[in-house]
């Protein structure tokens, strides 16, 4: 099948998409509007985003001085169509309420949609820091915070950073050093902080793609001695424009803005841009991968542009002090199940490439007798068994990582829209998967790229081909959102253990559900025996890591138990999957071939990984320093 084909077999023959429309908030949806959101968002990837995937990773964003000295960014104008191109498209508000210019579409669908763009090229499709920082602040902002900035950057006329980690602090963010210190001046938003700061590695922190941008700041608020409190409850959340905001009463409001237009109106609201704010472009960051996405040091409070005569930039406070990074978990959980989508989709452009390449390339010839005649023909590389063999590892890996995180999206309107215990079960469920949605993909859809690359051979190394790119472009994924490591720890530190281990026996509960119905097909009755041994040495194992109460061996094995956590969620999934098959002749052979390659090659492999985490080895954390 098609990316297209596969796309509608997971959201209508397994998910079921379409019962999503008899819930209220979907009522007005079909098949229809869906296939229609689909198409356009396939369209504009294939016309603005495709065809300049090369160019800008060619053309790096770049520096210049404007005419008053300050560094503005330049970018290809390719980069600047595919943005507009995607505002106009209505998909940065498509989960929003129709009152707030969306669309109401499942999270389902727009993830689906928006993976168009991944595969097309992810250092374009950088806006998803712009939705996720906007229904942040519908969560957790004030109404005004809404209506100003989340309502710009919905509408496309604004974009959205999530700031982070400082030079000297990435994943320990208890070691944030940006202090915010409240003013006796107010206006319109509220109460006024200035924040001082150096924030490291902002995606698309400087551009001029917007009229605005809207960073979100971790910071904390200095005490009366003007010390800043250690650790992470210490951390608040502030919303800091590039430009400050008027906020006035519009006598005559009209429609939402779309992008482009001056002005901006929310209920009865008018929105003009003010001064420029106290943050500055420090430098860009130039990464391995990801080029045609500024990333960049941003400077918060030098100086450089002093509001009212100040050094300090001027932010307003988002939630309650304190409850900083409660509230950024809400954008970093999007973030990280969106890193997830990135990897699967490059390791699926990497498959499409090398299949291609494999179809086409004639190289050597059969094993065997025939094979020794120098006089017949060379054959096409898919001919060779080892060649479709890692065809095979790379159509298993992602593939399976599409199908969870497009169930990860479907847990998403569930907990939005189910009923109360099932939105519950929805929320516990992405609680134990997200780290996997992350992580899993990132590290096997590299390698799904890696084997890309030796398909090609020789050739693969080069630019003549798109694979080397679409490997350097996902090396970056293990690392963007919480490393590989963190993630281990989270799921093995918190998310197994959470509620009194609620999460794993409700993720264990469904995983049973499925083999209880598998095993009403014999072809499948083997598979669900594999799945439900693997399942239980989960179960024992996670009980044996903490058997000795110590949280240092426990977790000295997170990754190893993290990565087998991971292949047995896949193996559920492509159980799933073979069964939704035999409802579709056109899915069959290929699923059910990447899901015999799965359960033979790939999950037999996690027996090693937990063996050392069940006898809690500490070879890696007792072995001297000296001995490295």
């Amino acid at each position: 099948m098609n990316f297209r084909a596969t796309l509608d077999f997971l959201l209508h023959d397994w998910l079921g998409a379409e019962a999503l429309t008899a819930r209220a908030r979907f009522a007005e949806h079909s098949r229809q509007t869906f296939d229609a959101v689909l198409d356009t968002c396939e369209r504009i990837a294939r016309e603005k985003y495709a065809p300049f995937n090369r160019l800008v990773d060619t053309e790096e964003p770049r520096t210049e001085q404007d005419a008053a000295g300050n560094l503005r960014v330049v970018l290809p104008q390719a980069t600047h169509a595919a943005r507009a191109a995607y505002a106009e498209s209505g998909m940065l508000a498509a989960a929003q309420d129709y009152a707030h210019g969306g669309m109401q579409l499942p999270y389902l669908v727009e993830a689906a949609a928006n993976a168009f763009f991944g595969k097309a090229s992810i250092s374009i499709s950088s806006s998803l820091l712009t939705v996720g920082n906007a229904n942040l602040l519908m969560a957790h902002g004030t109404p005004l915070q809404q209506q100003v900035f989340a309502a710009n950057e919905f509408n496309g006329r604004w974009a959205g950073t999530m700031c982070l980690s400082e030079p000297q602090a990435g994943s320990s963010l208890s070691d944030v050093a940006t202090r915010a210190v409240l003013e006796d001046a107010h206006d319109a938003l509220g109460p006024r902080f200035r924040l001082r700061g150096n924030k490291m590695w902002i995606s698309a922190g400087e551009h001029d793609l917007t009229e605005n941008i809207v960073h979100l700041v971790l910071a904390k608020i200095a005490g009366p001695d003007g010390q800043l409190a250690p650790g992470v409850k210490g951390i608040s959340l502030f919303v800091v424009p590039k430009f400050l905001v008027a906020v006035a009463e519009d006598p005559h409001p009209g429609p939402l803005p779309q992008a482009g237009e001056g002005g901006s109106s929310s209920a009865a609201l008018r929105v003009t841009l003010g001064q420029r704010n106290d943050v500055a472009l420090a430098g860009l960051n130039h990464k391995l991968g990801w080029r045609g996405t500024t990333n960049t040091l941003l400077n918060f409070g030098e100086g450089k542009y002093p509001v009212d005569g100040q050094a300090g930039a001027v932010g307003y406070l988002v939630g309650q002090p304190g409850e900083g990074l409660r509230c950024m978990f809400h954008m970093m959980n999007e973030a990280r199940i969106a890193i997830g989508m990135a990897a699967t989709m490059l390791g699926l452009a990497g498959y499409e490439a090398s299949l291609d390449y494999a179809k086409t390339r004639t190289q050597g010839r059969p094993v065997g007798a025939a094979g020794k005649d120098a006089t017949r023909p060379p054959v096409r590389l898919i001919e060779h068994a080892d060649i479709r063999r890692m065809l095979l590892a790379q159509k298993a890996t992602c593939e399976g990582a599409l199908a969870l995180l497009l169930y990860c999206a479907r847990l998403v309107d569930e907990q939005h829209t189910g009923e109360p215990d099932a939105a519950d079960e929805a929320r516990l469920l992405l609680e134990v998967l997200t780290p996997v949605a992350k992580s899993w993909p990132s590290e096997n859809c590299l390698e799904a790229n890696s084997l890309a690359i030796q398909i090609h051979g020789g050739y693969g190394y080069t630019r003549d081909f798109p694979v080397e790119q679409y490997w350097r472009d996902n090396r970056l994924n293990m690392i963007h959102e919480g490393t590989h490591g963190i993630q281990a720890m989270d799921l093995l530190g918190r998310k197994v253990r959470m509620e009194n281990g609620r999460g794993l026996a409700l993720l264990a509960a469904r995983i049973q559900a499925s083999i209880a119905r598998a095993q009403a097909h014999e072809a499948l009755r083997q598979d669900a025996a594999a799945l439900t041994s693997a399942l239980a040495r989960i179960g024992r194992v996670t009980q044996a890591a903490w058997a000795g109460g110590d949280a240092s061996e426990a977790l000295a094995n997170a990754v190893p138990y993290m990565q087998a956590f991971g292949h047995v969620v896949i193996a559920w999934m492509w159980l799933e999957l073979a069964m939704a098959a035999t409802r579709s002749e056109a899915a069959r052979a290929g699923l059910t071939g990447a899901k015999t390659y799965f359960y033979q090659y790939e999950l037999p492999k996690i027996d090693a990984w937990l063996q050392v985490v069940e006898r809690r080895d500490m070879t890696c954390a007792e072995l001297p320093e000296e001995a490295f």
